[in-house]
């Protein structure tokens, strides 16, 4: 699904943050990924909504998904990075977990646990001090 939707990404060259000496004042090797999956094509309104309540930490004032990577030195492995990231924010928003069908307990498996706490109730009972009545 990501690589349908890569037409629609806008990346951004930015410097990066941090320490990194001259190279971090010269070169612009971080990557800003920005999406307005809104108006994307890709998504039904179902899975919008989905995405907008899941990743609503993430978005802009613009209602735009926002990324940033600088982690790697270069612009390519960052902006790839950035795609990862989307990538597992997206299976993550989109996930539907699976119902819990309702269950009840067997009879045997009733009597099984009543048993067993009769049992231990009676070893702990012989643990008791014996009374001189």
């Amino acid at each position: 699904m990501l690589q349908s939707i890569i037409p629609e990404l806008k990346f951004t060259a930015t410097r990066s943050r941090g320490p990194g000496g001259q190279n971090v004042n010269k070169v612009s090797s971080s990557a800003i990924l920005t999406w307005d999956f809104e108006k994307t094509q890709y998504l039904n309104e179902e899975e919008k909504a989905r995405v907008r309540s899941a990743l609503s930490s993430r978005l802009n004032k613009l209602g735009e998904l926002s990324l940033r990577s600088d982690v790697y030195r270069d612009l390519q492995r960052n902006k790839e990075e950035c795609l990862a990231k989307l990538d597992v924010l997206l299976r993550k928003a989109l996930f539907v977990p699976k119902r819990r069908k309702k269950t009840k307990a067997t009879k045997a498996s009733r009597e099984k646990r009543l048993l067993t706490k009769s049992r231990r109730g009676s070893v702990k009972g012989l643990r008791r001090k014996v009374s001189e009545d």
